[in-house]
């Protein structure tokens, strides 16, 4: 039974998809531009509000993607909007000089983060972002090596792609960056040490400590790891395991970086990710969120750490931009107001329980896991094999969408499904879209 009250459904698809209009444009499209994107629905987006987009043959679908995590104060919050129309026709870009938007947008964004993390750098993409923290990591320490982790994304770009243990990003383009040690990352639903939550710490900490004894030559300068792995699946270690592996690096003498390019900006029901366990990283790379659509990242540090850059050394054509300044700031302002990492944790805990029914009537779910509104719904051939399901997975994306629900996949095996809407949700939202998911997967399995 559905448990949402409304009387009018907030999604609405009249037809088969690809409609006539979004055929057309995907047609031409496929003409023009390389067809190097993931697999998507057959929907050309028109407009979007809040969790709502309208596709431009005028269905109407709740999302579950937020543009990959991004749009997190919803999709073209007036706010936002409003600054980024009033900066525009002032003034676009104009580099490295400072502006008053940028000026304030960095005091925000410093009183925004737990207190021992003092400064930041504004850049354009995760990916940037990323690729300083690892510059940043070398230059402070004087070393080389970076840890990284079995199913860590940080971007597409050299080192982004070579510390991360994606195969995708790597994969037909010849020798990545050397100096890379990378490890296993705690993967509970797929543990090869059984349910015990401290035995799979132990192993992935073992694990680390045998790797880093057979292949380091002694230039260690720093780790870099993801609060969840987002790409590799939304894998959420043990409660317990990121404190242990920032006790590790301090053991060693040596820079802890977290990549909260996705789980930042109240993703998880907190501002920041690492405010769930305490933790102080060196480093901090930020992204998505922070510019809701606008392109626009962050490096954030402890002063002594970014310190060690001296005039010039760290640069970005268009970051801290005018239009990319006003955006921060008034996504922090919406974000404060709105109470929207508040939001995410009450609807995020609605949201597991129904998807948790869920999981008891279908035959291919295998795992729920997230936090806040950040989750994944692992499919499987079989729930005892475990054996993953990507076709399924593809297949689900269209049935969604034709019901109403837009869903991409992720994973390390392909067959993990982004549970990601715009924190803004409201519980009509989150209820009529479970019930989406639920009349998707079940009418899938018949």
């Amino acid at each position: 039974m559905p448990t949402t009250a409304k009387t009018t459904p907030i999604a609405h698809v009249a037809g088969p998809l690809p409609g006539p209009k979004s055929k057309a444009l995907i047609d031409r499209w496929r003409k023009a531009e390389a067809d190097t994107t993931g697999y998507q629905a057959s929907v050309v987006w028109d407009r979007a509000a809040g969790v709502v987009v309208t596709d431009v043959d005028g269905n109407r679908y709740i999302d579950w993607t937020s543009g990959v995590l991004v749009t997190n104060i919803g999709h073209c919050h007036p706010k936002l909007v409003a600054a980024v129309r009033d900066a525009a026709g002032k003034l676009i870009n104009n580099y490295e000089c400072p502006t008053p938007a940028r000026v304030v947008a960095a005091e925000r964004l410093v009183a925004a983060l737990p207190n021992h993390l003092d400064k930041v750098f504004f850049l354009t993409t995760g990916s940037e972002a990323t690729e300083a923290c690892g510059r940043i990591m070398k230059r402070k320490t004087g070393c080389f090596e970076i840890i990284g982790f079995h199913g860590g994304f940080h971007g597409r770009t050299y080192t982004a792609a070579s510390v991360g243990g994606m195969a995708g990003p790597k994969k037909g383009y010849g020798p990545s960056m050397p100096g890379v040690i990378r490890v296993p990352f705690p993967y509970p639903y797929r543990s090869p040490v059984g349910d015990d939550p401290a035995k799979l710490i132990d192993y992935c900490m073992t694990r680390l400590e045998e790797e880093v004894r057979a292949s380091s030559t002694g230039s260690l300068a720093g780790i870099m790891v993801e609060p969840y792995l987002g790409a590799a699946g939304f894998i959420f270690p043990p409660d317990g395991y990121l404190p242990q592996l920032e006790a590790w690096c301090r053991s060693k003498g040596i820079l802890f970086t977290l990549d909260e390019v996705q789980s930042s900006y109240g993703r998880t029901g907190k501002m920041w990710a690492m405010e769930w366990e305490n933790l102080t990283p060196d480093l901090v790379a930020i992204g998505k969120g922070i510019g809701n659509g606008v392109p626009t990242s962050a490096v954030a540090a402890r002063s002594d750490v970014i310190g060690c850059l001296g005039k010039g050394e760290l640069s970005s054509t268009v970051g801290g931009n005018p239009v990319s300044s006003a955006a921060v700031v008034a996504i922090l302002d919406v974000m404060e107001e709105e109470k929207l990492a508040d939001n995410a944790l009450k609807m995020g805990a609605f949201m597991m329980k129904r998807l948790k029914e869920t999981q008891q009537k279908s035959r291919h779910l295998g795992d729920v896991r997230g936090r806040g509104l950040v989750m994944g719904l692992e499919l499987v051939r079989d729930k005892k094999t475990r054996e993953p399901a990507a076709d399924l997975t593809k297949r689900l994306i269209d049935t969604c969408a034709a019901n109403g629900l837009l869903i991409g996949s992720v994973g390390i095996y392909g067959n993990v499904v982004r549970v990601a809407p715009p924190l803004c949700i409201t519980k009509d939202e989150a209820a009529e879209s479970c019930d989406l998911m639920e009349r998707s997967l079940l009418q899938l399995e018949k």
